[in-house]
């Protein structure tokens, strides 16, 4: 009976590792899901336009925007600027005093960062390309603003506008790209 169990228990001890291999892994542990936001997602459809003046009061165009899935879409039609390139910015004030439409404020950043696409810590939620202006005084354009700007944003308690510079934005220069002074301005609304 001895012999009969040491065989057993040296069959058994044997067939383990065998026993094992075939043996199904556990499960892994489900990934635990990201933890989200109490920011809400932007309304799509949510739109807004501008219609901007130069600083005799001359009307120079619309600025739309619209809330989409992926980022706001921003199309506009300008005219009776100069001709060569000239720097766009969503500014952090919905007010547009001529001459020089400082009552607009800095560029639109509620995250605090530095200016500029090229800027390593940038980029201000404002900060838009450049525009191409004819000969002819005209441009019209359409881009995606996706780098969290929402339409709801630009209508906090102070609002925001739209302003033309007399020179292009070099993209990185803090705090306004070195674009020169203000040449149209035209506030947010709904």
């Amino acid at each position: 009976m001895k012999i009969r169990s040491l065989l057993l228990a040296a069959l058994l001890t044997a067939a383990t590792p065998a026993l094992a291999q075939g043996a199904k892994p556990a499960a892994p542990a489900p990934a635990k899901a990201p933890e989200k936001k109490d920011t809400p997602a932007p309304t799509k459809g949510e739109s807004a336009k501008a219609s901007l003046k130069d600083a005799q009061g001359k009307d120079v165009g619309e600025v739309t925007l619209e809330q989409t899935p992926h980022g706001v879409l921003v199309k506009g039609s300008l005219k009776n600027l100069p001709e060569g390139e000239h720097a766009i910015h969503i500014h952090e004030v919905g007010k547009c005093d001529a001459p020089d439409f400082k009552t607009a404020g800095g560029h639109f950043n509620p995250e605090k960062k530095a200016h500029g696409i090229l800027s390593p810590n940038g980029k201000h939620e404002g900060d838009l390309p450049n525009l191409h202006v004819g000969a002819d005084g005209k441009v019209s354009f359409d881009f995606f603003a996706n780098q969290g700007l929402t339409v709801a944003s630009l209508f906090d308690a102070d609002g925001s506008a739209f302003v033309v510079h007399a020179k292009q934005d070099d993209y990185h220069t803090d705090p306004a790209g070195d674009a020169g002074g203000r040449i149209a301005c035209g506030v947010v609304v709904k």
